[in-house]
């Protein structure tokens, strides 16, 4: 099946991506992946890039340590939902971090103070433009959500 490019509103009985073209060297990036189901992450670091994982919901499992997540270079548009798909409480950290020091979080995770180890999070992460990321959602647990420069 050849790509289409279309400028207008389209249908489509199976997935759409959505790409920017770089108006200079004629470059196509995936900024978003609609129609798949979700990414199952697995129980290690991990760095995210838009082609797999933007516009789906990435599912974090339950952690055996620490781990981190690497957002990859913002393209604006791309967005990156992740949710806790883990049995128990949760006593390690989920980090995630920007690609670079250039690139920064607006907006703030809400917390929800149950005096536990974490459970539930829904997190959101849109890329604004090319330097930041808009950063949105909830989490459940003792410890409030930490941020930090990298």
């Amino acid at each position: 099946m050849a790509n289409t490019t279309f400028s207008g509103p389209i249908r489509s009985e199976s997935t759409i991506k959505t790409v920017s073209k770089n108006a200079t060297t004629g470059a196509i990036t995936e900024v978003i992946t609609l129609g798949d189901g979700p990414v199952a992450l697995g129980d290690e670091d991990k760095t995210l890039d838009n082609a797999t994982h933007s516009g789906r919901t990435l599912v974090v499992p339950a952690l055996a340590s620490n781990r981190t997540i690497t957002l990859p270079a913002p393209v604006a548009g791309s967005h990156f939902k992740l949710i806790y798909g883990g049995a128990a409480e949760e006593a390690e950290n989920l980090i995630i971090v920007t690609p670079g020091n250039t690139n920064f979080f607006i907006g703030g995770i809400v917390h929800l103070d149950s005096n536990a180890d974490f459970g539930i999070f829904e997190i959101n992460i849109l890329a604004k433009d090319s330097t930041n990321y808009y950063i949105w959602g909830y989490q459940e647990g003792a410890d409030a959500p930490a941020f930090a420069d990298q």
